[in-house]
């Protein structure tokens, strides 16, 4: 069958591989119909991901379908098509004793620490299978990234009374957006790219929309009536974003990661004391969100199939990933594609 390998930074080789070998009783055999492109992905290709390793099969955001099931499989049946939860815990150390499955010291996340989905078939624990047959194939592939998007708003613990911020409308940040959106709180959308703006605020429906420019602070101050966000969640991975959002937080407010960089972040200790802020890490996602995020796409309540922007066809990933990143190309979600085989 075929893969496609990322042998080294910027190197795909498109692969044939040995079929899948044979199913432990609680595995299954699934067939991959579409790849999410990450900016994990991305990085990885560009050579600037951490906790990576070369050679690599990437690929995290799936939507497959059950070829085969061991015999102890009960969650998922032939033919279902589902999403794939990609975070192992193959030891249960001290963070996923206590259900903090996302952060495990031992974590291995598919097409990161171990090979992912970028093949045409692959065999993978079932508890890590959703089903969502009335689902479809664009919704599913979405619901990884989704569900990091709803993490962090969990993390961010929003009330009702909250100002959020959410930096950066790429597509983690407009993930961010769908669950913000379901809150009470005021949303605020900031990013340098008024691109990125535009189609936020035509396809997401949030209103509150600003261009960082120069000066942020005073633009925010300005926008808030004097006011600064309670709750701030940067979703650009950027070290000087992430730096400079300790200065847009209320007194008071709490200020969450999602993204990540291969660094340090500093930032003035008198400035956080002062304000008394609350600094979170928001990484991966829970089993609960995939479940809750199918549930409530299948009740019309997140329809997010408007973040796809480009599609590519399996082996075009060979000539064409390497454009994605090219901002004049307005990439928000690529989906690789799969033919039928």
């Amino acid at each position: 069958m075929k893969s496609i390998l990322l042998a080294a930074p910027g190197n795909f080789i498109l692969k044939a591989v040995p079929f899948p070998r044979l199913l432990s009783d609680d595995e299954a055999l699934v067939k991959v119909h579409q790849i999410g492109v990450c900016g994990t992905d991305l990085h990885a290709y560009a050579g600037k991901q951490p906790f990576f390793t070369y050679p690599r099969i990437l690929g995290h955001e799936l939507a497959v379908e059950v070829v085969e099931i061991g015999r102890n499989v009960a969650n998922v049946r032939q033919g279902d098509r589902c999403c794939v939860e990609p975070y192992f815990n193959p030891v249960l150390g001290q963070a996923a004793r206590r259900g903090k499955t996302n952060c495990g010291e031992h974590l291995q996340v598919l097409g990161v620490h171990v090979d992912g989905g970028m093949q045409e078939y692959f065999v993978c624990p079932a508890a890590q299978l959703h089903s969502f047959n009335r689902l479809t194939l664009d919704q599913l592939v979405l619901i990884e990234p989704l569900a990091i998007g709803k993490h962090a708003v969990d993390r961010a613990a929003i009330a009702s009374d909250d100002i959020l911020l959410i930096i950066g409308a790429g597509p983690i940040g407009l993930c961010v957006a769908e669950f913000a959106k379901l809150t009470d709180a005021k949303v605020l959308v900031m990013d340098i790219d008024i691109k990125r703006l535009d189609f936020c605020r035509e396809k997401s429906g949030i209103k509150d929309v600003l261009l960082a420019g120069e000066d942020p602070l005073s633009k925010l101050q300005e926008y808030l009536s004097g006011y600064l966000p309670t709750v701030v969640i940067d979703a650009t991975g950027n070290k000087e974003s992430m730096q400079d959002a300790f200065h847009y937080v209320s007194a008071g407010g709490t200020l969450v990661f999602v993204g990540l960089f291969t660094g340090d972040v500093t930032f003035s200790d008198p400035l956080f004391h002062k304000k008394e802020l609350t600094l979170k890490g928001s990484r991966a996602a829970l089993s609960k969100d995939f479940s809750e995020i199918g549930q409530l796409m299948e009740e019309g309540t997140i329809k997010a199939e408007w973040m796809i922007t480009h599609r590519l066809g399996f082996e075009e990933v060979i000539t064409q990933f390497k454009h994605l990143s090219d901002p004049g190309n307005q990439v928000i979600k690529a989906i690789i594609e799969l033919k039928k085989m």
